[in-house]
Order: structure tokens, then sequence, then C-alpha cells
């Protein structure tokens, strides 16, 4: 007898009929494919829309932020309406024109004025401690009774300047630093100040009185024959 596997046809599969109705898969779609999302991340299709705006608006709006916090610089006291700078209140007063500006009893400790311009400006009774007049332009500035310790002046034009009662002690006043022509009675104080023997020798001429801050005499300080 033969086995009975012998007798068993074997059957082709039956093609689906999804196989069969199915159109053939396109190569050359006109459109790309979708960007695969993680489940549960995609965004609806009108989020979606409207990425492209808030892309847009998003740096408008920022703009307009800055334009808005802006505004008190211009409405402010004049002399608060520079920006950057030392402490006193980052404002900027390096390089700039700040001729007859009021700065009188203000607080400029170690504020940068270098290069600047501050041609009959008011520093009267101000605070100026280890300030930077480097290379600016002081002449006829007001600088009666203010705290200039250890201020910069090395290059700068301190002509005509009322320094009646100023306390420079420490300050620098190298290179072409001049006095020419400034109040000093009342008096200033020049103690440790390097000044060039012309200027040393000028100042002597119109020194006179003691400083009210430090009770020091003018001439002593100034180191006069």
């Amino acid at each position: 007898m033969k086995p009975a596997m012998a007798n068993l046809k074997i059957l082709s599969p039956t093609p689906r009929l999804s196989s069969l109705c199915s159109p053939p898969l396109s190569t050359s779609s006109s459109k790309p494919p979708a960007l695969h999302q993680p489940p549960g991340r995609q965004l609806p299709a009108s989020t979606q829309r409207r990425q492209p705006l808030l892309s847009i608006g998003e740096p408008i709006a920022k703009a307009g932020l800055v334009a808005v916090l802006a505004l008190p610089l211009f409405f402010a006291d004049p002399a608060l309406s520079f920006k950057g700078g030392g402490p006193y209140g980052q404002q900027v007063t390096r390089g700039q024109d700040l001729s007859g500006m009021d700065f009188s009893g203000k607080s400029l400790i170690k504020q940068d004025f270098k290069t600047s311009i501050l041609r009959q400006a008011n520093f009267k009774g101000a605070k100026l401690l280890g300030a930077s007049f480097f290379d600016a332009d002081l002449t006829g500035v007001d600088l009666s009774n203010a705290d200039l310790r250890g201020a910069d002046f090395s290059l700068a034009n301190v002509t005509k300047a009322n320094l009646t009662n100023a306390n420079l002690e420490g300050a620098l006043a190298t290179g072409n630093t001049s006095f020419r022509g400034s109040i000093i009675t009342g008096a200033a104080d020049f103690t440790d100040v390097p000044l060039r023997d012309d200027q040393r020798e000028y100042l002597c001429k119109i020194a006179d009185g003691v400083n009210p801050t430090t009770g020091n005499v003018t001439r002593e300080t100034l180191l006069c024959s």
C-alpha cells in the first residue's frame, strides 16, 4: 500500500482579495512622506497650521516688549538717560558730550568719564571716588566740595575748573593734565597727587586756605616751598 500522504494534493495559497483589489504602490509620489510622530505627541492639524504664524509673531512681540521697557529712558532725568558705564545706574558716561550736565550731589563712585566732554558740567558736592576723567575735557567744570579721592585726571583738561574745598587725595594727574585758571582757594586738598613741576609751581602761586573736610593746608598738600 502507498502511504496516505501520497493521495494529498498540495494546493497553492489563495491570494487575498485585498491584494487583488489594491492598486500597486507608486514610487513617484508627488507628496513627501509624512514625518514620523511618536504616539500621543502629534499636534492637531489646526495647531500645525498656526506654527508659521507663531514663529513670525514671536520676534515682533519681543521687539514690542523691548520698546515698552525702553520708554522710561526718554522721559527720565537727562542725567539718567545714558545707559551703561559704571555703578551710577549703569549709565554710559564714557566718550559722551555731557557739557552742562548737572551731576551735583550724585554718587558717582568709580564712574567712567574717559574721553568725555564735560565743559561747564556741575559736580558740586558729588562723590567721585575712583572716578576716571582720563583724557576728558573738564573746562569750566564745577567740582567744588566734591570727593575726588583716587580719581584719575591723567591727560585731562581741568582748566578754569572750580575746585573750591575739593578733596583730591591720591588722585592721578599724570601726562599733560592742566589746572591752569582753576580755583583752588577755600581750599583744595592735593595730598599725594603726582603733579608735573610746572603745574605744582603754578598751583602754589594761587594756593590758599585749609580744606574743611580733611583739615589739611592746601599749600602743604602741594609741597609748596
